[in-house]
């Protein structure tokens, strides 16, 4: 089994179950890379979209979360 970074699971486990399940994917990705973190953006809980981004040290998270004004 495949155990996932502290900041992924405490991340994960601030959300509802659902969103958890839907993310969850891309946070094994991560692991299964072992070189980048994730970035998730998206409109507060709604259309969230997470993906695995050279940008981000692996084991962090960088989160852009915009109000549906600002698209």
């Amino acid at each position: 089994m495949i155990t996932l970074p502290e900041p992924y699971q405490k991340y994960l486990s601030g959300l509802s179950a659902h969103h958890a399940e839907a993310l969850r994917p891309v946070f094994l990705e991560s692991v299964a890379d072992g070189e980048h973190g994730i970035s998730i953006r998206g409109m507060g809980s709604k259309h969230v979209q997470a993906y695995v981004d050279d940008s981000v040290p692996f084991g962090e998270i960088r989160e852009e979360v915009r109000h549906a004004h600002e698209y």
